[in-house]
């Protein structure tokens, strides 16, 4: 999308949605053909040497899934490449069982996009922009203003569509942006950092509003709200799977009592656990069932109502950390943010 645009006549000639491209040697597998999202070894090197993506093969099923990875991992890279905006060095793509290659056209009007940076044009309305971006998308005029207003009611800004763009605060430009992906009805949704620049309030709010393949660095909000998630890191992948295998439980156990921690803190290194401080609670390695039953006597003996008690589950940054030592970096984490907490 360029900040420039023209917004075209209402009289005008929408383009045709099309009805599919010939299907071709790589499309006609049906396992790529059922998957989102499938990718082959697929390799982005730019002039200088530098390598976005390094044989890449990943496979996305329907639901929400989040795309991980720091700054420069590569994201945006694959999404563009998924989009058919940027040609691969090497490897394939496919998107919605389309080549991205040969079927890229297919596939961004099947596929709504909303992209990181602020490319908004800032001296027209929103329901203009996104009525604009509705007719691109193949939609008629009439259904194309109907859809907007409707895109634009769902992100929170109907009372403001009439408002030129350039008026807005982040938050509601970011809003347009995620309005303008959903006007076309799209199968697949790309969102790349769609809670950047946002405050805390902006990013809960965004978030609320999301369901689809998010792309960010903030690993919290991706726990919050995928079903499926790909890390990739330096361009390779490191782990694609489901949030609830990415988080399973570790081996470290949680204790909160409604009072008496401190009481709990020293009774239980008595007993020879290694209990530390997090917040309310406290942690100590499991060991096995021995150390319920250690946990377990040492309350009662107390007398200390007992709140919760399990263990900790791992936590998605928890991929980019040294896997041998994870239990162990989070029993010390957990204690340096408890010294801060308060």
């Amino acid at each position: 999308m360029e900040p420039n645009i023209t917004l075209p006549a209402d009289d005008s000639e929408p383009p045709r949605r099309h009805a599919g491209s010939a299907a071709r040697p790589g499309c006609a597998n049906t396992a790529i053909a059922r998957a989102v999202i499938q990718t082959t070894a697929l390799t982005k090197r730019y002039p200088g040497g530098v390598t976005a993506l390094d044989a890449l093969t990943v496979r996305v099923e329907p639901g929400i899934t989040g795309l991980v990875g720091a700054n420069g991992a590569g994201k945006s890279t694959l999404i563009k490449i998924l989009l058919g905006l940027l040609q691969p060095t090497s490897g394939q793509a496919w998107v919605l069982g389309g080549d991205c290659l040969h079927d890229a056209e297919r596939i961004r009007m099947l596929t709504g996009y909303m992209p990181e940076h602020d490319c908004l044009p800032p001296d027209v309305t929103a329901t203009e922009f996104v009525t604009h971006l509705g007719r691109m998308s193949g939609l008629p005029a009439t259904a194309a203003k109907e859809r907007a207003a409707e895109s634009l009611r769902h992100v929170g800004l109907y009372e403001e569509r009439y408002r030129q763009i350039g008026t807005y605060s982040t938050g509601m430009k970011q809003r347009v942006k995620l309005a303008q992906a959903l006007v076309g009805d799209p199968r697949l949704l790309l969102l790349d950092e769609p809670t950047v620049g946002l405050d805390p309030a902006g990013r809960n709010s965004m978030l609320e509003l999301i369901s689809i393949v998010v792309a960010s660095h903030l690993l919290g909000e991706i726990e919050r709200i995928c079903d499926h998630l790909v890390a990739i890191d330096g361009g390779r992948l490191l782990r694609a799977d489901t949030m609830t295998s990415m988080t399973q439980a570790s081996q470290v156990l949680l204790i909160e009592v409604d009072e008496g921690s401190e009481l709990l803190l020293a009774e239980l290194g008595q007993r020879g656990l290694e209990p530390r401080p997090y917040q309310r609670a406290l942690l100590v390695r499991l060991e096995g069932d021995g150390t319920y039953d250690t946990v377990r006597d040492a309350v009662a003996d107390l007398g200390l109502p007992l709140n919760r008690l399990e263990q900790r589950r791992r936590r998605v940054e928890e991929l980019f950390r040294d896997e041998q030592a994870q239990d162990d970096q989070e029993l010390g984490r957990e204690t340096t943010e408890a010294s801060h907490v308060g």
